[in-house]
């Protein structure tokens, strides 16, 4: 795993609330991505708006009580974007062995990419995903597509 974070995913309650908040701060939503989700670039990563509700299902979290991982919906999750299938295992994988907690393990995902979800000792979320539509330069800058 290299050192970085691709993607904050804030959970909201109000998706349209949020966005409208985001855009009055000067930031510009992206178009490409838009179903019930917002994605705004920030530099070099993703700043990223879903609801709780579908949040806490995407990281397999729905009927999991509060003292197993932290809150049972997640108000934020990290994202770890890969460069390939393998590397989210792998990554998976050595969260797992250092004491984590997989809560979704690899799988294939509706928008065509590969993902998983872990939290740490903690009980914070991550996503750990392969895009390929969303790239990834050499130093680690995460990009949407336009």
């Amino acid at each position: 795993m290299e050192p970085r974070i691709s993607i904050v995913t804030l959970g909201v309650d109000d998706l349209g609330r949020a966005v409208r908040f985001y855009e009055a701060m000067g930031l510009k939503r992206n178009q490409k991505v838009t179903d019930g989700v917002a994605f705004f670039q920030m530099g070099g990563l993703i700043l990223a708006l879903w609801t709780r509700k579908d949040l806490a299902t995407d990281a397999g979290m729905d009927g999991l009580p509060p003292s197993n991982v932290g809150n049972a919906r997640p108000a934020s999750a990290l994202a770890y974007n890969t460069r390939s299938d393998a590397e989210v295992n792998a990554v998976l994988d050595t969260a797992a062995a250092a004491g984590g907690a997989v809560l979704k393990p690899a799988q294939k995902a509706f928008w065509g990419g590969w993902y998983g979800y872990f939290s740490d000792t903690e009980g914070n979320v991550w996503e750990v995903a392969h895009n390929p539509d969303f790239p990834i330069d050499a130093e680690g800058r995460i990009s949407l597509p336009s």
